[in-house]
């Protein structure tokens, strides 16, 4: 197991409001450490947060990627972007806010940006596209920079940009990972899960708002409810454990998975305002498939323990519903430097 914690105080306010910037002299550039040459290129999982019972806390990453070329310039901003989702060519692009965001943290003068996006996480379907894009940004400018910043530093931005850690900690790491804030500061632990365990994705045409979403859970829950859902939160991270001695295999891990992909602190209030992705959580957990939704939807993830199981999970009928089966990644962001355009 891999434990990451962040050190520096408070969270950093993540957006960078001066426009496309231009970059300072060669000397000052020099004085200030501002990267001129050279770049790096990136590959980011998708992930899948909460699981069922673990909201905000617990996280997975996906073998779905996207992949970021980053090279700094002399001035201005250009965004080359590959994919099915439209994304602003401008400094809004979340993959240049984080860049901004981690070298103000460093303290480099901000230097002009050449951008190649390679896009294939779907956006607004609960499946991390933004932590994505923020992990790369961050990890792409603390590379260029050195890497002052490390893994602590790492988290605790992207986190501070993201607003929450599970998608951001799963991105960074890879694995099944466990998120907490202790003292205000975010912290990651990374477990090897499984390698029996093959996500099916069930993802629909239609996005779900985030801030729709969390608007819909309660400000308080019964301490009944909390009690089921430590239990189920703390059966879920041992049943997708890969650690020795196994909590289980084959046919008990999948029913292990099953009861522990049980909720009653978000799915309760969200799944009414999915009703489809609702249906099919409902029909995969009718079969003993283990299936919850991604993040906070509308795309539903099925745990499926071998092969097996996962060949039932894509057979469940799924209308509106495009059917992507995966490989767990364990590795998290991979990072390369460049030595020039590509």
């Amino acid at each position: 197991m891999t434990a990451v914690s962040g050190r520096a105080a408070a969270a950093h306010e993540a957006t960078h409001a001066t426009g496309v910037a231009v970059s300072a002299s060669v000397e000052a550039a020099e004085q200030a450490g501002e990267p001129t040459a050279g770049g790096v290129r990136l590959r980011v999982p998708a992930s899948s947060a909460n699981l069922g019972p673990g909201f905000d806390a617990l996280g997975i990453a996906l073998g779905l990627y996207d992949e970021v070329s980053v090279h700094p310039t002399r001035s201005g901003l250009t965004i080359d972007a590959v994919g099915p989702d439209v994304v602003p060519a401008t400094e809004d692009h979340l993959v240049v806010r984080a860049i901004r965001a981690a070298f103000d943290e460093i303290g480099w003068a901000q230097p002009g940006l050449a951008l190649r996006c390679v896009n294939r996480i779907p956006h607004g379907r609960g499946l991390g596209s933004s932590a994505a894009a923020i992990v790369a940004g961050v990890a792409a400018a603390d590379t260029l920079a050195g890497s002052p910043l490390g893994p602590a530093g790492r988290l605790r931005l992207a986190t501070a940009i993201e607003g929450h850690p599970d998608n951001v900690a799963a991105a960074l790491l890879g694995g099944l990972t466990v998120a907490w804030f202790e003292a205000g500061v975010p912290q990651a632990l990374r477990v090897e899960p499984a390698g029996e365990v093959r996500p099916v994705l069930f993802v629909p045409s239609r996005r779900q708002s985030t801030e729709q979403a969390r608007g819909v859970l309660p400000g308080q829950v019964s301490h009944a409810d909390a009690a089921v859902n430590l239990g189920r939160a703390t059966l879920l991270a041992l049943a997708l454990s890969g650690a020795e001695p196994a909590v289980a295999v084959g046919a008990e891990r999948s029913r292990l998975l099953l009861a522990a992909t049980e909720d009653r602190l978000h799915q309760p209030y969200r799944l009414p305002l999915l009703p489809a992705s609702a249906d099919l959580v409902r029909r995969l957990r009718a079969e003993g498939i283990p299936a919850a939704l991604s993040g906070s939807g509308p795309s539903v993830v099925a745990l499926a323990v071998g092969g097996g199981q996962a060949a039932a999970a894509i057979g469940v009928a799924a209308p509106g519903f495009s059917v992507i089966p995966l490989t767990l990644d364990t590795e998290g962001v991979q990072v390369e430097t460049v030595d020039s355009q590509e």
